[in-house]
This record gives C-alpha cells, sequence and structure tokens, in this order.
C-alpha cells in the first residue's frame, strides 16, 4: 500500500474546487479539513469532498484534531501572506501556496525570512510549468534545438478575470494588479527558461474595455485589460509579455515564442476547455510546439495531447494534477521542490515592477537580487 497524505485546504472558491478534483486523482492524497467561510463554496465541495471537515476560519481548523500532514492555500491574493506568515508559526507542516505568495512590496522580506525557517516543503503553484505543451517546450529549449537562448516571448489573449466569490479580484489593492494576479506566471516562466536573473522592467498598460460599466459599493474596478512588458535580463537575453484580457476569439490562449542563433520554437495553448463552443466548432484546438530551423527551412510541428480526465479536472490543460504529484512526491519521498519561495517571490517582485513602471511611465531597475525594485 503506498504513502497517504492528509490535507487541509484553505480557500475553496474556483482554484480550490481545481486542487480538490485534482488532488481526488493522487492515489494517496486525502482531503480531510477545508477552511471556507462561503455557506455556497462550502456546499460545492462537500459534493466533491463529501468526507472532509468544514471550518469557517483558519484558526479553528489549526486547533481540530485532525492530524494534517499537509496544507494547501488558495485564498484570494491578499491573504496568502498573512496566512503564510501564521502557518510558518503555529505549523511545521509542508504548505503549497497558490500564487501570487504576496500582493505587495513590503511582504516580500517578511516571507522570506519566515519561509527559511520552516523546516518543511513550501511550494508556490505555478500551474503554467506544467502544462504538457509548455513542459515539451521547455524539454526542446534544454536540449539546445535553438542553439542559446536570445530572445523569448509570451502572448496571452484571453477572457476577461471571472467573478469571483465577493469580486475580490476587481481591484489593484486586493489582487496586487493584473501584471501580479495573471502575470506572475508568466514572469515565472521567463526566470525558468531564461536560467537567468532580470535586471530591468519596462511596460506600458491600459484599462481599456473590461470591467468599467461595474460598480462595487460605488467604486469602479481599477484593474488593467492589456499590456506590454519588456523584461531584460542581466546575461543579455530580452523577454516580451503581450497580454490583452478581452480577445478570447481566437484557437489558442497563450503562444510562447523563442529565438536562437539555429532556430524558433514555438509553443500553442489552448484556453480552458469549458469556453471552447465545440457545438459550432468541434472539438477543441490540440497544444502543439512548432520548431522552425533556419537551415534548412522546414517547421516541424509536433500535437501535444493533454489526458482528457486531467483536462475535465480544471482549467489549466493538465497541470495542476502535474503540480500537486511533485508536491505529493516532495512530502513523501523528500523529493526537490520545484518551485521554490524564491521563485514565488522573484516572479511577483517582477510584476510589482511592471506596474510601477506602468504607472510612472519609467524602466524600472530590479534590486536585492531580484527580492526589490527602484
Amino acid at each position: 500500500m503506498g504513502k497517504s497524505v492528509r490535507y487541509g485546504i484553505l480557500g475553496c472558491g474556483m482554484m480550490g474546487q481545481e486542487h480538490l478534483r485534482n488532488l481526488a486523482l493522487i492515489d494517496g492524497a486525502q482531503v480531510v479539513a477545508i477552511t471556507e467561510p462561503n455557506q455556497d463554496m462550502q456546499k460545492r465541495c462537500a459534493e466533491l469532498v463529501p468526507d472532509a471537515e468544514f471550518f469557517n476560519n483558519l484558526d479553528d481548523m489549526l486547533n481540530a484534531d485532525l492530524s494534517l500532514e499537509a496544507l494547501v492555500i488558495a485564498t484570494p491574493n491578499y491573504q496568502h501572506a498573512d496566512q503564510l506568515l501564521e502557518l510558518f508559526e503555529r505549523t511545521t507542516l509542508p504548505i503549497l501556496v497558490e500564487k501570487p505568495v504576496v500582493s505587495d512590496i513590503s511582504q516580500v522580506a517578511k516571507i522570506r525570512d519566515a519561509a527559511a525557517k520552516h523546516p518543511a516543503p513550501v511550494w508556490v503553484a505555478m500551474e503554467y510549468r506544467y502544462m504538457p505543451p509548455v513542459a515539451q517546450f521547455r524539454k526542446q529549449l534544454l536540449e539546445g534545438d535553438i542553439g542559446d537562448l536570445k530572445m523569448l516571448n509570451i502572448r496571452e489573449h484571453r477572457f476577461p478575470f471571472l467573478e469571483k466569490v465577493n469580486d475580490w479580484n476587481r481591484f489593484n489593492h486586493q489582487t496586487g494588479g493584473t501584471l501580479v494576479e495573471k502575470c506572475c506566471h508568466f514572469f515565472d516562466l521567463m526566470r525558468l527558461l531564461m536560467q537567468g536573473e532580470v535586471k530591468r522592467v519596462y511596460a506600458s498598460t491600459g484599462q481599456d474595455y473590461n470591467h468599467l460599466e461595474e460598480r462595487y459599493n460605488g467604486e469602479v474596478p481599477d484593474i488593467i485589460d492589456n499590456a506590454f512588458v519588456v523584461v531584460d535580463f542581466e546575461n543579455g537575453q530580452r523577454a516580451c509579455l503581450d497580454l490583452n484580457m478581452f480577445a478570447e476569439g481566437s484557437r489558442y490562449q497563450e503562444e510562447i515564442c523563442a529565438i536562437g542563433p539555429q532556430a524558433k520554437l514555438e509553443c500553442f495553448v489552448p484556453g480552458p476547455g469549458r469556453f471552447w463552443p465545440t457545438d459550432t466548432l468541434g472539438a477543441a484546438p490540440i497544444p502543439k510546439v512548432v520548431l522552425s530551423p533556419r537551415d534548412p527551412k522546414g517547421p516541424i510541428e509536433s500535437d501535444i495531447s493533454v489526458d482528457p480526465t486531467l483536462l475535465d479536472a480544471g482549467d489549466h490543460n493538465g497541470s495542476t494534477f502535474y503540480q500537486h504529484l511533485g508536491f505529493f512526491k516532495a512530502i513523501t519521498e523528500k523529493a526537490p521542490v520545484d518551485v521554490t519561495i524564491e521563485d514565488g517571490l522573484k516572479a511577483v517582485v517582477i510584476g510589482l515592477a511592471a506596474q510601477h513602471s506602468a504607472q510612472t511611465g519609467q524602466a524600472v531597475t530590479i534590486t536585492d537580487s531580484g527580492y526589490a525594485f527602484a
């Protein structure tokens, strides 16, 4: 019989429920406790994990005698840092925390210092790393298919932010801003693929279409819906993010392009299958990776299929399952943590620097070895 792990989940909105569905696919993973104050969310989660015990707050869950062995944080962004600090103080358990780890630059040093003293694995949820087409894209880069990587472009043209509990994702002060909430994924991918550190960021952004007619307690949402972000690396490499959140009409949601002296490598990732109109357009697009050598010319196109069971379990092309599998092995087999607190914090700092650049119209320098900006 294999090893088992008893999980406690903090937050079970849309992303928390995706975690539940994927943990159900991992042999030995048992969700025994859920902290979720929203009654409607509790009812939905009870259908997924009927044997779990529900709590209205973190304190009650930690005080219960449940023999927890791991924790997952999937609460709204602005709660992550404080909950992490409390868990570091009160537990010695492995923790998987959803991105972004923090939503304000003032929280970076506190989390960095506290995490360094925590005796168990701390894994930051960066699902995009584990999408099968992205994993294949990275593999081919590491194998040298394009030579030395010089330029990287990540394009996400997608749907607007979805409705969340109490609409917490409509305001910068609760999310960290779109370039943190949505795009720390991509800044993490840039660091991973470039294998280097960022030295400078410049961003131009806009709030041109989404949520402008919405009102919450008389306030208009202030989150941007489009951006260009240029990222310079210390080793001379450059990357660019092209984000638009009112452009869900195309076949692929994410397109990643890496260029080296030998070839160009592209990755095409469709959006969530539940949004694809199969009644009018047939089956959803299949992810693919395309290698285009310079000499001899001749693109090599590879379809990267994803297990339908994993597609049904969430909106991230199967990645949440592979992420949890890695976290499970970090707990049970002492396997290395793929996405560390360092990775999570540095991705957020790039996003915060980009937000600041957009506000000031100036390029922003990354300082303190990636943990701050000026």
